[in-house]
């Protein structure tokens, strides 16, 4: 059966006489709230400074630790970890222990140079030191280690030490953001991801209150590892790690200033 020309005039017309009717009695639809804006976040310069950091062990204080990057010359830098366990925590935390990486800054990217580890304790004392050798596209460490661990590892562009994680997450989080790095230290390959919180928090570190965002590696299993960083500010403000599910080591900033 044929439909006539007509028809779907008249069904047009009569579906806008519905939407008509409907619309005239359903009540205005509320006002859309205003948009948030967005956050305000840079990331800080490289730039020499010292920072002292409280450490605590499961909650309890357990030592200090000492954070310094200095400008050596041309591109060149170098950054330097120092922890000093106190009596009866000292063999828990590993600690005594510093750590140095000497790196260039080519560009946004800072490309390791060396890396040295000295571990003191008690009755013994490890020392470890590597070589980037960016030329021939290996890195090698040699000292108080196993075997393997002193094998040639193939570098990769953007490849990291441990300390410069800390500085290229400083250059890299943005709310909300993701980033990862390939960590390749002390004869080691890892994959370190992290995921940076869309909004800050308030942070109480001591005395001192700091509007931070919270970055933390979602690829570390059991073994946690959440930083907090300030607009302003050249490192951390916290660093945590966590085991099981329960906090272990906590670095707390307690001042920093530029050199």
């Amino acid at each position: 059966m044929k439909t006539s020309p007509s028809k779907p005039v008249l069904l047009l017309a009569s579906l806008l006489c519905t939407v008509a009717i409907a619309q005239a009695q359903e009540p205005p639809a509320p006002a859309a709230p205003p948009a948030m804006p967005a956050i305000s976040w840079e990331a800080p310069a490289l730039e020499p400074f010292t920072a002292t950091y409280q450490a605590l062990y499961k909650g309890k204080e357990a030592g200090d630790a000492t954070m310094r990057v200095t400008h050596t010359g041309g591109a060149q830098w170098r950054v330097d970890m120092q922890v000093v366990g106190r009596r009866g925590f000292a063999s828990v935390l590993g600690l005594n222990l510093e750590q140095s990486t000497v790196f260039e800054k080519q560009g946004d990217t800072y490309v390791p140079i060396s890396q040295a580890t000295v571990r003191k304790g008690l009755f013994l004392g490890k020392k470890v030191s590597g070589t980037y050798n960016w030329q021939a596209g290996t890195a090698q460490w040699l000292g108080d280690l196993k075997k393997e661990r002193t094998q040639p590892i193939p570098l990769q562009p953007g490849d990291q030490s441990a300390l410069l994680i800390n500085l290229a997450i400083m250059r890299d989080a943005r709310p909300g953001g993701q980033m990862h790095y390939r960590y390749v230290d002390v004869g080691r390959v890892r994959q370190h991801d992290y995921q940076a919180a869309p909004d800050t928090e308030n942070v109480q570190v001591g005395e001192l209150s700091y509007n931070a965002l919270r970055v933390h590696r979602t690829n570390g299993g059991n073994d946690e590892t959440i930083l907090w960083i300030a607009n302003g500010v050249p490192t951390p403000v916290r660093i945590l790690q966590r085991e099981d599910g329960e906090d272990r080591i906590d670095l707390r900033l307690i001042e920093y200033q530029g050199v």
